[in-house]
């Protein structure tokens, strides 16, 4: 009799015993029971911030710089330059003096308005060894009296040289306003023998450093006379002078 087939029970395999689920916070000990602990807490790091300026601002800053240095610069070699200029050509203003005034007429319109006609002569001069000076067109020199202006005329254009003296004269015209009240204020002051006028210069020069001509500036004279008479066709004395130039750029 055939041998019967034994079929011997497969023994089960064990599970691997699963871990106990152990709480949040906790852990097990030896004997593997949990044992509870605090959760670590974490803690928040303050973050630092690096703001950077932004790259245009500080080109910004540089063109700045550069354009205040590059003015800085430029005043030191102008305040050079013009040093320099001073002491080689070491440049003085022109002086002028009233050498004759003579009155042509002076008398009322019939509107009542007063004319007047001078004839002025005057000396100018340079004083500069090194400098030119060209008189422009448009210069004007005018008398007036009492803060009134009695007549006016233009200045020549000329060129003065180094060390020169120039006389000019000078035909002077004006009508003026309100001349009744204005021709018994002269004759008036005529009876003291000491009437003041009051001559004033507006002339625009341009200057010649050696062979260079620089541009425009203006010459502002004022002189101050006092006469004796302001008569027509007679001889006028002039007692006081005092002439004051300044130049204007």
């Amino acid at each position: 009799m055939a041998e019967h087939q034994r079929i011997h029970p497969v023994v089960g395999v064990e599970a691997p015993p699963t871990a106990p689920l152990v709480p949040h916070g906790s852990s097990i000990s030896e004997k593997g029971s949990p044992v509870w602990r605090p959760p670590l807490l974490k803690h928040s790091v303050p973050v630092i911030q690096f703001h950077s300026r932004p790259a245009k601002s500080s080109s910004c800053c540089k063109c700045i710089c550069w354009t205040i240095s590059l003015l800085v610069l430029l005043l030191v070699i102008v305040g050079a330059t013009a040093g320099i200029l001073y002491l080689v050509f070491q440049p003085k203003l022109p002086s002028y003096s009233v050498d004759s005034l003579k009155i042509s007429s002076l008398g009322l319109n019939i509107d009542m308005s007063l004319y007047a006609e001078f004839d002025v002569k005057i000396t100018t001069y340079n004083p500069n060894k090194k400098i030119g000076i060209y008189y422009e067109k448009g210069g004007q020199l005018s008398v007036w009296y009492a803060n009134t202006k009695l007549c006016d005329g233009e200045l020549p254009k000329f060129y003065q040289g180094h060390q020169n003296k120039t006389v000019l004269h000078l035909a002077l015209t004006g009508q003026t306003q309100y001349g009744s009240t204005l021709m018994t204020a002269i004759q008036e002051q005529q009876q003291t023998g000491r009437i003041p006028l009051d001559l004033k210069v507006d002339a625009p020069v341009a200057i010649k450093l050696g062979k260079l001509k620089l541009k425009k500036v203006r010459i502002l004279g004022e002189c101050l006379l006092v006469v004796d008479s302001l008569s027509a066709n007679n001889s006028i004395s002039i007692k006081a002078s005092d002439c004051r130039f300044r130049l204007k750029l």
